[in-house]
């Protein structure tokens, strides 16, 4: 279709914005730098301290620090003792991993359909999808905002199924004055470079049972401990000996890692709260727009957002999503689509899941873009994102 003439006369911006990116300052680059002259850069302190630090921050009992938040979800998978035959319910509105780590374990994926609210994954859903061959549910805190951990709780306690958080998107985030980190059996952190703090990759597991900890452990360094309360074959020969004890897998972090986390934790308040600056500058600057349908917040959600995600009412505008997208890109501003349902991949396909299964996902994603939000985003940024929206809203509406 020929574009409408744009009103308004704002210029685009001169350079690229893209929707998420790390912050990177000198005290974080010194913190590595020392780790790398230092003596250890991997199984070191620095690795332990991390974890000591999460837990401070979150309140958690136990943190297992790993190499990435597909580690931290397929390490939660084995602690839970979900294998072959067993099915796990999830979102189908969030990163492959979220189900990819289910298919690791042998087992099968269901998804459940989100809430068309709040966009996070429904617990009605959740009650309608469980068999006698569900063992967990891995409900996933899309945007940041905390799922409904309450309702999730009771479902899994009256079932008697492991729940997992995938709070990829939510550290910093609080629901009814708890932090989440605390919320579920065991909870899932990724530190991806556009997450909240970054350690370039990473992740982490964190729980308050202690057997679960011990599993995670195992599972995250090659199912290997030195730990002579888990050793069989004692009294062993000396300092040196190690048992294997379980399967296990190489998802340990580095020294250099953690030492860049340590830095980067130390000042998630700041970008907690710019985070939350932005998106409240979004919330005003849309609230009246009625081509744009805000995410709701649960109650009891205290929400550090990862992303800012827009769904159009496209009945109101005379262009598509993709043409949206393109004419925000021609602004300047580089937006994104968090995410495709995970069943609409060939993989997935191929396994037998076909469109249909979660009406509420499928149409949520036909209408969805996520705009710019970081903390390091100036005053400026914002500004020029907000017109960019404002903008090609005006052009396309109908009627205009």
């Amino acid at each position: 279709m020929e574009r409408p003439a744009i009103k308004g006369g704002y210029p685009v911006r001169a350079s690229k914005i893209y929707y998420g990116r790390q912050w990177i300052e000198d005290d974080d680059i010194a913190a590595v730098d020392e780790v790398l002259k230092g003596d250890f850069i991997t199984c070191g302190p620095k690795v332990d301290e991390f974890e000591a630090a999460l837990c401070e921050f979150t309140g958690a009992k136990h943190a297992v620090a790993v190499n990435s938040g597909t580690s931290a979800l397929h390490c939660a998978c084995i602690a839970a003792g979900i294998g072959p035959g067993d099915e796990v319910i999830t979102t189908p509105i969030t990163f492959a991993a979220s189900a990819n780590c289910v298919l690791y374990c042998g087992a099968k994926p269901v998804f459940a359909d989100i809430d068309p609210d709040n966009w996070n994954i429904s617990p009605e859903s959740i009650e309608k999808c469980i068999t006698d061959k569900t063992k967990a549910v891995i409900a996933v805190d899309y945007t940041g905002q905390a799922v409904d951990a309450e309702a999730i709780r009771k479902i899994c306690v009256e079932h008697g199924l492991v729940f997992i958080e995938d709070a990829a998107h939510s550290i910093g985030t609080s629901y009814k004055g708890k932090m989440v980190g605390t919320l579920a059996d065991m909870t899932t952190f990724s530190f991806h470079p556009v997450k909240t703090i970054t350690g370039g990759e990473g992740g982490a597991i964190l729980t308050d049972d202690d057997e679960l900890y011990k599993r995670l452990v195992l599972a995250h360094a090659h199912g290997i401990t030195h730990d002579e309360s888990m050793m069989e074959d004692l009294p062993h020969e000396g300092p040196w000996y190690y048992e294997m004890v379980s399967l296990g897998y190489n998802y340990r972090m580095t020294d250099f890692q953690a030492a860049l986390l340590i830095s980067q934790l130390s000042k998630i308040g700041r970008f907690a709260k710019r985070r939350k600056e932005i998106a409240a500058a979004y919330d005003a600057a849309f609230k009246d727009i009625p081509e744009i349908i805000p995410q709701k917040e649960i109650p009891g959600s205290d929400t550090v957002r990862h992303l800012y995600v827009l769904k159009l009412d496209l009945s109101r505008l005379n262009c598509t999503r993709r043409e949206f997208f393109d004419a925000m890109s021609a602004e300047n501003v580089q937006c994104q689509v968090h995410y495709v349902p995970v069943y609409y991949f060939p993989y997935y396909k191929k396994l037998g899941y076909e469109k249909g299964l979660c009406p509420e996902a499928e149409k949520f994603y036909s209408a969805i873009m996520s705009i710019p939000l970081y903390p390091k985003m100036t005053d400026k940024d914002i500004e020029d994102t907000i017109h960019a929206v404002k903008k090609l809203i005006y052009a396309f509406r109908k009627g205009e």
